[in-house]
């Protein structure tokens, strides 16, 4: 029997899970990414002020897995999302602005520890589209800006979440630059 090609399905994870190219990487990485925006979304309590923040939470997960999609299958980003999340970017930017001026810690009460998880997901999104574009696989390139956007997204809301719940931040001075 080939360990690779079970009979019994229960015994296989995923279908393109042996593969050798980096596309179930990257499928990997954004279904983990999906995973964490839902444990940001349980672990963020339903109040008045982070309603609109559960609901675009919400809607960003589906989005996810439509970029998750969109290398082996069908184009499932568009402009218009690119143009929501910029929206919604913009408003939790411009609720917090001024307050992060450098770096900063990625600390906090939760769920601010896992949007910064989030953050780190969508760069390794970004990384792996890249290695994914070196090997020769081609996708539209609307893919790039909106994992770009959504580490930066993601680095919003934590901000933002600080401010709203008066969470000091903690800068980080480099010794390296």
């Amino acid at each position: 029997m080939n360990p690779k090609k079970p009979r019994d399905k229960r015994e296989l994870c995923y279908p393109f899970i042996f593969e050798t190219q980096f596309q179930c990487d990257y499928e990997i990485a954004t279904d983990e990414l999906c995973c964490q925006v839902g444990a940001v979304l349980a672990q963020l309590a339903p109040k008045a002020d982070t309603e609109a923040m559960l609901a675009d939470l919400g809607a960003l997960q589906r989005l996810i897995y439509n970029l998750n999609g969109s290398v082996r299958g069908k184009l499932g980003i568009f402009e218009a999302d690119l143009d929501w999340l910029k929206g919604r970017y913009d408003h939790y930017n411009e609720a917090s602005r001024g307050r992060v001026t450098g770096f900063v810690l990625p600390q906090g009460p939760q769920p601010i520890p896992t949007l910064h998880l989030c953050r780190c997901g969508s760069k390794k999104v970004v990384r792996l589209l890249v290695r994914l574009e070196e090997s020769g696989v081609r996708f539209d390139p609307i893919l790039y800006r909106f994992a770009n956007l959504l580490a930066n997204f993601f680095f919003v809301l934590t901000v933002y979440l600080k401010q709203a719940w008066d969470v000091p931040e903690v800068p980080y001075v480099s010794i390296n630059y």
